[in-house]
C-alpha cells in the first residue's frame, strides 16, 4: 500500500562536510589557480579558436602580463576584480572596452570557466562514491556544503561501475532550493525527472525516506538560470556549452540529437549560475542568497564541521564570515588538508576554539579513513 511520506530532518546535525577544490582535484577538475593557465593555453584550440575564447584572451593579453615558460600568471581573482571595478563604478576602461563590453567579457570568462571545469566532470568518481558510501554507512545524519561547480558529487550518488545507486536505498538529494522542474505545468513536462524531497513522496508504508542536503554555495554547472522568470532549471548531467554562440546544449535520449537550452516558460536564453572567484563578490543573486541562509542553518545545527580540500582563501571572506557568525560554541572543526601551513591553521583557528588538523589528501581520507570517528 502506497502512502504519502515526508522526509524529516533531525534538529541537530552530527556532521557538516565542507568541500573545496581539493576534493574534486583527484578526478582531474582543476584547482582555481589552474583555470587561467588553461584558458590561455595555446594547445586548447577549442577555446583559442572560439568566438568567446578570442575575446577573453585578447582582453587579458592587453591588460595583464604573464609568462607561460615560467608559469607566471595573474590570479583569477585579480582578473575578475579588475573587471568588477569598472562594472561597479559604471566606468569604461577605454573606447574599446565600454561598460557593456566589459560586462560581456565577464560573462564570457565565466562561461570559459564553466567549459574547463566540465571537461573533467563527465565521468564516474571512485572517490566520491566511496565518500557517499562512508556517509551512508557511518554518519547518515550529515549534510554537505560545497564550493565546487562540478557535479561529480551528485553523479557518484546516483550510480557507479557496479550500477549501485544510493537512491535505491531510499536516500534522496536535497539541493535546498526550488527548481522549475517541480512546477507541474505543461511547458515543463519534459523536466519532471527530479524528485522534490520537500514534498510528500508516495512510498510503501514500511519505507522511511531520508535525504542529504547538498548546498552548492558557488553555484553548479547543471543549474541554468532565467533572468526573466527568475527561476532555475536543473538539467541533471547536461552541462555542455557552445563557446561560439554562448548557448547551453542538451541532447535528446536515446538518439543524442543536440539542441539549445532556452527557458521553457518564456523562451529566454539561460545564464550561467556559478559565482566566479573575485575579491568583489556579489551575494545578492536570489539563489545564492537563499543558499547562504540554508548553509547558516546547517552550520548552527552541527556538532562537527569537517573541511576537506579547502584553503579558506582570502577571496572567500564571505565564507569566513558565514562560519564565524554561525558556528555554535563547543562545535568541533576538523580540517583535512595535505598542506601543513601556519597561515592555513591560523585562518581556521580564527573561526572556533576547537580545531583539529589532519594532514592528508581527500583520496587518502577516503581510502584509509573511517567516518565513524566523525560521529558525535
Amino acid at each position: 500500500m502506497l502512502v504519502e511520506k515526508f522526509i524529516k530532518y533531525p534538529p541537530g546535525r552530527d556532521v557538516v562536510f565542507v568541500l573545496g577544490a581539493g576534493a574534486s582535484n583527484p578526478d582531474g577538475v582543476p584547482l582555481q589557480k589552474e583555470l587561467l593557465p588553461q584558458i590561455l593555453n595555446p594547445s586548447l584550440e577549442e577555446i583559442r579558436n572560439s568566438t568567446i575564447g578570442k575575446v577573453v584572451i585578447e582582453f587579458i593579453e592587453e591588460n595583464f602580463q604573464f609568462d607561460r615558460e615560467l608559469n607566471l600568471y595573474p590570479r583569477l581573482e585579480a582578473v575578475f576584480g579588475f573587471i568588477d571595478y569598472f562594472i561597479q563604478h559604471n566606468e569604461s576602461l577605454n573606447s574599446k572596452y565600454n561598460v557593456a563590453r566589459i560586462r560581456e567579457i565577464r560573462e564570457y570568462l565565466i562561461k570559459l570557466i564553466h567549459y574547463i571545469v566540465n571537461l573533467n566532470t563527465d565521468k564516474k568518481s571512485h572517490y566520491y562514491h566511496l565518500f557517499w558510501k562512508n556517509i551512508v554507512d557511518n554518519v547518515p545524519n550529515s549534510s554537505i556544503i560545497t564550493l565546487n561547480y562540478d557535479t561529480l558529487l551528485e553523479q557518484a550518488f546516483e550510480i557507479n561501475d557496479e550500477n549501485e545507486s544510493f537512491f535505491n536505498k531510499n536516500f534522496y538529494l536535497d539541493y535546498c532550493m526550488h527548481f522549475m522542474n517541480y512546477e507541474k505545468i505543461p511547458q515543463l513536462k519534459e523536466y519532471h525527472y527530479w524528485i522534490n524531497p520537500r514534498e510528500p513522496l508516495l512510498l510503501e508504508e514500511s519505507i522511511e525516506p531520508k535525504a542529504f542536503k547538498i548546498i552548492k554555495l558557488h553555484g553548479s554547472l547543471n543549474w541554468k538560470y532565467c533572468s526573466c522568470c527568475n527561476q532555475t532549471l536543473l538539467t541533471t548531467w547536461d552541462r555542455k556549452i557552445d563557446l561560439n554562440r554562448g548557448k547551453f546544449l542538451g541532447y535528446t535520449h536515446p538518439d543524442k540529437v543536440e539542441y539549445e537550452y532556452r527557458c521553457p516558460i518564456d523562451g529566454t536564453d539561460f545564464e550561467t549560475l556559478i559565482m566566479p572567484p573575485s575579491y568583489l563578490k556579489s551575494l545578492h543573486h536570489p539563489v545564492i542568497s537563499q543558499l547562504l541562509v540554508e548553509a547558516s542553518k546547517e552550520i548552527r545545527a552541527a556538532d562537527k564541521i569537517v573541511f576537506i580540500g579547502y584553503s579558506l582563501s582570502e577571496s572567500d571572506l564571505h565564507i569566513k564570515a558565514l562560519f564565524k557568525k554561525n558556528i555554535r560554541p563547543g562545535a568541533e572543526l576538523i580540517v583535512i588538508n595535505p598542506k601543513k601551513k601556519e597561515s592555513l591553521e591560523l585562518n581556521y583557528r580564527s573561526l572556533a576554539e576547537r580545531v583539529d588538523f589532519i594532514n592528508m589528501t581527500f583520496e587518502e581520507l577516503i581510502e584509509e579513513g573511517d567516518f565513524s570517528g566523525f560521529r558525535s
